[in-house]
């Protein structure tokens, strides 16, 4: 009786090892990924131990088998350009011309007038006479 007892618990006790080893799977496979990558999985494995749905499960198995590219390392490159640019020694626009280019005022083209309309009045009618 005492070697039975033992026995179911040693059973359950590895039952449950394995079941919370089983869940931890993901995180395990995620942990040499990026750390935003390995906090998603772990509240996906987190969700489906407590929910009990398989589903979150297998996201978290599938997202942490497949690697995320590095975004991050490209905008950041791309900051630090601009912020070097940006931090340039900006002259003001009239320091950067030289002192010796005079600049002349153009001068205004003059301004051409569209001839005014004017009605077409057959040869021998002034405008005061009615056609008809």
């Amino acid at each position: 009786m005492n070697v039975m007892v033992v026995f179911v618990l040693l059973i359950i006790f590895l039952a449950g090892v394995l079941y919370l080893r089983l869940h931890a799977l993901p995180e395990h496979i995620a942990h040499g990924a990026s750390k935003v990558q390995l906090q998603l999985v772990a509240v996906l494995s987190l969700i489906a131990l407590f929910t009990h749905n398989h589903l979150f499960w297998i996201a978290a198995l599938l997202l942490a088998l497949i690697e995320f590219p590095d975004f991050s390392t490209p905008v950041n490159s791309m900051a630090d350009s601009l912020r070097r640019i940006a931090d340039r020694d900006e002259r003001p626009l009239l320091e950067t011309v030289p002192h010796d280019i005079h600049v002349v005022a153009a001068k205004p083209h003059p301004v051409e007038t569209e001839p005014q309309w004017a009605p077409d009045v057959p040869a021998g009618e002034t405008l005061s006479e009615p056609r008809g």
